[in-house]
């Protein structure tokens, strides 16, 4: 008797720490989709539906630039992306790939001040920033893609008004652009 209540007790305990570990690795998926947001879907697209390569490549991410050594950026610094990005904005109307060579070299100058990689290398700079501005990266690699030629006008309009937000998230403040989200919201305006 006392035999059979170890053995049942022993499966039990198995049967939890399995269900557990399963749980464990679905949820690592989980929370990779969470975190990256449409960025995971495009990795998962681009490893041709491999989950689990496109997990591992964004999990490397995840090693390589979590910890950034974001820099904060004065004030003076703030006020003068600002204008560069108004200046852009309005250089748009009258030339919008002037105005998307502007906004690329923009974001790279900014992301390059707040600490992320510097260098010739657009793809780890999309990494790096895929880490900490998931959800407004793509709109960076539109506006690089679309300034090269071949895009539209309303297509280049639309990738610069998309990189828009990781250019707020870049000036606010901390990675996901929350420490001077309030400032942004009052200040701003609709433009």
């Amino acid at each position: 008797m006392t035999t059979a209540i170890i053995i049942i007790a022993v499966v039990a305990v198995a049967a939890i720490a399995a269900f557990f570990l399963l749980r464990g690795r679905r949820a690592g998926g989980r929370g990779l989709r969470g975190r990256f947001g449409p960025e995971y879907d495009r990795v998962v697209a681009r490893h041709g539906g491999d989950t689990s390569a496109a997990e591992r490549e964004l999990g490397d991410r995840v090693k390589r630039h979590g910890r950034l050594d974001e820099r904060p950026l004065t004030e003076e610094a703030r006020a003068r992306y600002a204008a560069r990005w108004a200046s852009a904005q309005e250089l748009f109307v009258e030339s919008p790939e002037r105005a998307l060579t502007e906004a690329d070299a923009l974001l790279a100058d900014l992301s390059r001040e707040r600490g992320f990689p510097d260098g010739e290398d657009f793809e780890d700079r999309t990494d790096a920033l895929s880490v900490h501005h998931a959800a407004h990266v793509d709109g960076y690699r539109r506006v690089h893609a679309a300034r090269r030629g071949g895009a539209s006008t309303e297509e280049m309009r639309e990738a610069l008004i998309e990189a828009r937000g990781l250019f707020d998230g870049l000036l606010a403040g901390g990675p996901s652009g929350r420490e001077h989200d309030r400032h942004l919201v009052k200040g701003r305006g609709t433009s």
